[in-house]
């Protein structure tokens, strides 16, 4: 019972701290503000995480775990290694524009030089799951010669990531720069069949996939622009 009460204490205050993070950063976040949002007391956050450094790290091995934890549950058909893909790649892209606290962090903490991550002891954990499904979906892609050879999951994760993460983080300077909206349902399903169709045709093994792909991805923006 008073197990239960202490976990629920800490995820409290952990729920907490994510939302006072990602609203006013790392510097900031006060320890009080966490505190009271959490319905809790400052000691109780030293109490369970050391400092406010240590909160900040277990923070964002959280948002990690929660971002893995969702992408287990797609459903991959890994006899369809492209349509699979496709589904990888637009579950990034809504998660980016369906969690912006996730976003919100991910800058918070590269303005730091990625420095409480990297004291992780989680971190490389996170980044297993992610770049494993990829892994398994090109492997079978390959297999089936509808993906090139001397592909890296690595990279495709990357270019996944890269065009989800900086559409979201930059939507806001973007719009201003470009004169258009890019927070619009509109322009995000344009970007996100954009982004499918750039991974789709940089992995696949011929002229024949790349067309096919093309086509479907052009109806999913004209079906885009008519939201």
């Amino acid at each position: 019972m008073r197990e239960r009460a202490a976990q629920a204490t800490r995820d409290g205050i952990l729920r907490a701290a994510i939302k006072v993070f990602a609203r006013h950063g790392y510097d900031g976040g006060r320890i009080e503000q966490i505190s009271k949002a959490a319905g809790s007391y400052d000691r109780m956050i030293y109490y369970y995480f050391g400092s406010k450094e240590g909160l900040f790290t277990e923070v964002l091995e959280e948002i990690y775990r929660r971002f893995n934890d969702a992408e287990a549950k797609l459903e991959i058909d890994l006899e369809r290694p492209l349509a699979a893909l496709e589904k990888v790649v637009r579950f990034v892209c809504s998660y980016y524009r369906d969690h912006p606290e996730f976003v919100t962090l991910l800058n918070t903490e590269n303005l730091h030089d990625g420095r409480h991550i990297a004291r992780s002891m989680r971190a490389r954990e996170y980044s297993s799951p992610a770049i494993g499904v990829i892994a398994k979906v090109l492997a079978s892609g390959k297999e089936k010669g509808v993906f090139r050879a001397g592909l890296r999951a690595r990279d495709v994760y990357l270019m996944v990531a890269s065009m989800g993460y900086f559409y979201q983080s930059n939507r806001y300077t973007l719009s201003a720069f470009l004169g258009e909206d890019l927070a619009t349902p509109r322009a995000q399903g344009e970007w996100e069949a954009f982004v499918v169709e750039a991974v789709c045709t940089a992995v696949a093994s011929g002229e024949g996939v790349t067309r096919s792909h093309s086509a479907g991805a052009a109806q999913t923006r004209h079906r885009a622009s008519g939201c």
